[in-house]
């Protein structure tokens, strides 16, 4: 009798398992996060809109199932995961993950009229392109293209080109997936108010993610190398782009904003916009580019724009700061917008909405 009783209470616990949903969007925009763990001892949702020093502690019911509730949400891609008695783990409810460039995480989407939802518009291709690299010792790496609506369907015309780089611990597949670049331009695009572009989208760790610092080459100096020597004449090599300074910008979001504000600083014969979301400034930006500081009206020339935004509560705000300060007295011409929100795609998708309007122009 004993083991029927177990045998009942299991069923039970498992049947209500079965029916967990998560995450649960209201409409209000408020997420309900839902994990089944019966042993588990304490269990956090783990939420990149977190501010600093913030934590979201789940309660236990009964059958085993942890629940907690954020929100709301403004309309935007939210990555999430849990901490189940401090291991990490993905949601594995949801099934779409986040991936990365070491683990992975949950997607948490909450619906709203919003720049990349996706609307009845002539849309663009996104091209995954798979090539050997000869800077990377023949490594066969991996990178998103998209190219505008119609490219395919006039064949004399040529575009200029956004090289749009990811984050640290992220894929090349990142600003399609997450950040909705595609959407964002097909929008845009329609509607008048961005230029028709291709929009390339590499793997940005040259060097590969975790590696110690100083037991490898510096991930942006290769990454430049691989840019410069595979990236480009790959793309100006098979697709229609339109040569020269003036049809090229590079924009990135934390490590790749900082690759696109050292790469771009390097290059200002290559590039003459440069766009950083959240970025992680290198340190020694001052020191590393005295050389261009000292001459501010020849940066002025080249740089048709210098665009860089952080939200108030991002860990990175203190070095965006730091160098709109140091442009400023340096007397080069820059826009930096400080908004609200932390470290995640919701912020860059807004700035990605902002900054494609005022390339190519």
């Amino acid at each position: 009798m004993k083991k029927l009783v177990l045998f009942a209470l299991c069923c039970a616990t498992l049947s209500s398992a079965a029916d967990v949903q998560s995450p649960e969007v209201h409409a209000d925009r408020t997420a309900i996060f839902r994990f089944v763990a019966p042993s588990a001892k304490a269990v956090t949702v783990e939420g990149d809109w977190r501010k600093p020093g913030e934590t979201i502690a789940m309660t236990k019911d009964a059958d085993g199932v942890w629940t907690a509730t954020a929100g709301p949400f403004e309309p935007g891609a939210y990555i999430y995961g849990y901490s189940v008695d401090g291991e990490a783990t993905p949601d594995p409810r949801n099934p779409f993950p986040k991936l990365r460039a070491a683990g992975v995480g949950s997607l948490l989407e909450v619906p709203g009229a919003a720049p990349w939802e996706v609307r009845d518009v002539p849309h663009g291709e996104v091209r995954i392109l798979f090539e050997k690299s000869k800077a990377l010792n023949g490594e066969t790496r991996w990178m998103f293209l998209y190219t505008p609506p119609g490219y395919d369907q006039n064949p004399k015309r040529k575009y200029p080109v956004l090289y749009l780089l990811h984050g640290s611990n992220d894929t090349a597949a990142g600003w399609v997936t997450v950040g909705s670049a595609n959407y964002i331009l097909d929008n845009l695009i329609a509607s008048g108010k961005a230029k028709e572009m291709i929009v390339v989208m590499p793997f940005g760790h040259a060097v590969p993610y975790g590696t110690p610092p100083g037991q490898g080459p510096d991930n942006t100096d290769l990454f430049e190398r691989y840019l410069k020597e595979d990236v480009m004449p790959l793309v100006e090599s098979r697709f229609r782009v339109q040569p020269g300074s003036t049809n090229r910008a590079i924009v990135g979001l934390s490590m790749g904003g900082g690759q696109s504000l050292a790469i771009g600083f390097r290059n200002l014969d290559t590039f003459d916009a440069i766009g950083a979301f959240s970025a992680a400034v290198p340190r020694d930006f001052e020191r590393q580019f005295a050389t261009e500081l000292a001459d501010p009206k020849s940066v002025n020339k080249k740089l048709k724009l210098l665009w860089f935004a952080c939200g108030r509560d991002d860990r990175l705000m203190e070095r965006s700061e730091g160098l709109h300060k140091l442009l400023e007295a340096k007397g080069v011409q820059h826009t930096f917008k400080p908004t609200p929100g932390v470290h995640n795609y919701a912020a860059w998708r807004e700035y990605l909405t902002e900054i494609a309007p005022l390339l190519f122009r």
